[in-house]
């Protein structure tokens, strides 16, 4: 079987050369709401297709980074558990904490994606060499931004722009047809189920 997921050749063109990206947490990796106890803890709600699409992006050779204004034990789990070994908590300059890292991964711009929902993901986005942003992000970061995902922050943004720099990348077809390789029975053309899905 062969992947149905296609993007245009013009939007493949952008994201291609990209060999990290910086994702936001929320509003891109949550729907951008802040759930509080009574006594203060934070909770979020992330999204496993966001997750996965992480990881796959990792095993293409790009480098996933978190970047968030926030802190709190939620976030960090969540990226302890998706293996992202780069990511800075807190971080009240975005750029400053970007440049950081770059330098020490040796990193230059052009080839490094960003995706933001909100102003202080702006220095980002203006710099990489290409930038995301969900459906529901503010106005003025759509407006920069080279994609604009059909999904809201939470609810997929995040795998489409992995997807997007997967495919840009020739990775998302040869991470296909490697799932498919190793379980082939998964998909067999040959199931007796309706429509030949198992």
């Amino acid at each position: 079987m062969s992947p149905t997921l296609r993007f245009t050749a013009a939007l493949l063109q952008k994201a291609k050369g990209i060999t990290a990206a910086i994702f936001d947490v929320d509003g891109v990796l949550t729907d951008g709401r802040i759930y509080l106890s009574e006594r203060g803890e934070e909770f979020k709600a992330f999204n496993t297709l966001d997750g996965h699409g992480l990881k796959l992006l990792a095993q293409g050779g790009i480098t996933p980074i978190v970047i968030t204004g926030r802190d709190s034990p939620a976030v960090r789990r969540r990226v302890a558990d998706l293996g992202i070994a780069h990511a800075v908590y807190g971080a009240h300059d975005k750029l400053a904490a970007a440049t950081q890292l770059m330098r020490a991964l040796n990193i230059a711009w052009p080839a490094m994606a960003a995706m933001g929902d909100d102003w202080p993901d702006l220095p980002l986005m203006t710099r990489a060499g290409f930038s995301c942003a969900p459906a529901n992000a503010h106005a003025e970061v759509k407006a920069v931004a080279q994609h604009v995902s059909q999904w809201q922050g939470g609810f997929g943004a995040a795998r489409e722009c992995c997807d997007v720099l997967l495919s840009a990348n020739g990775q998302y077809d040869a991470l296909y047809a490697a799932l498919l390789q190793a379980h082939p029975t998964t998909l067999d053309a040959s199931s007796t189920h309706p429509g030949g899905r198992t």
